[in-house]
């Protein structure tokens, strides 16, 4: 069976993807569990649980982005092109967040994973199993999602749209692309790469992800919004 994709959907996804994707949130995240994982001294055991934890988190959250777009597809187009709008208020707002963090990062309000949540990260880390791994990926996928399911809402309202298979696989090329740089983070350091300096990196970007992200998400909200009224078609 042929699968066309209309090529407007296809670039919004792979940009929008590509920028969730160095999200300081998931990188940080991997960070702490690789830095846990070198105490193993084993490379077969750390790519090993590292493969299942980045597993866990694709696996989950394309499930949570299966299950939303399902669900937004379903609703009645009398109501669609108002939620639609509401959707790309809320991306923007999300977006203007962003960008405050690129100018006063950490200060008032932001979307980051709640201090309690990481702290229970950081536990769950200290004794790792295999049913410890799955569940530390499937926890930090959805404990994350109030610092990367801006753009995620987004494309999941834009596929909602037309949701076929070409949406489908459009959100399986979205979620491989929101992991990927966790699988060359863990690629590097199993090639040697020290993870201090990853995290050196991560910590002198971050700002920049914010900013990169936040001009992205009023992007799409105001695309979502001129998609509501017919203004802009991606099919």
């Amino acid at each position: 069976m042929a699968v066309e994709i209309a090529l407007p959907a296809l670039t919004a996804v792979l940009i929008t993807a590509a920028v969730d994707s160095i999200n300081p949130c998931a990188i940080g995240v991997l960070v702490l569990l690789v830095s846990t994982l070198i105490a193993a001294k084993r490379k077969g055991e750390m790519l090993r649980i590292g493969v299942l934890y980045i597993s866990a988190i694709y696996l989950t959250y394309f499930a949570f982005g299966l299950g939303l777009t399902v669900f937004l597809s379903k609703i009645p187009i009398v109501w669609a092109e108002y939620i639609s709008i509401a959707v790309g208020f809320l991306v923007v707002l999300a977006g203007l967040v962003e960008i405050k963090d690129y100018f006063w990062y950490g200060k008032g309000f932001t979307l980051a994973i709640p201090e309690k949540q990481a702290e229970k990260i950081q536990k769950r880390m200290r004794k790792l199993s295999l049913g410890t791994v799955i569940f530390l990926g499937m926890f930090v996928a959805a404990v994350e999602l109030p610092c990367t399911g801006g753009p995620y809402l987004a494309i999941t309202m834009l596929l909602s749209q037309n949701f076929n298979l070409s949406a489908l696989v459009l959100l399986l090329i979205y979620n491989f692309i929101f992991v990927l740089p966790l699988i060359v983070i863990l690629a590097l350091v199993l090639l040697g790469t020290k993870i201090h300096h990853i995290h050196r990196w991560k910590q002198s970007n971050k700002a920049l992800m914010r900013l990169a992200t936040g001009l992205l998400l009023v992007g799409l909200g105001w695309l979502l919004m001129l998609i509501a009224n017919g203004t802009i078609n991606l099919n």
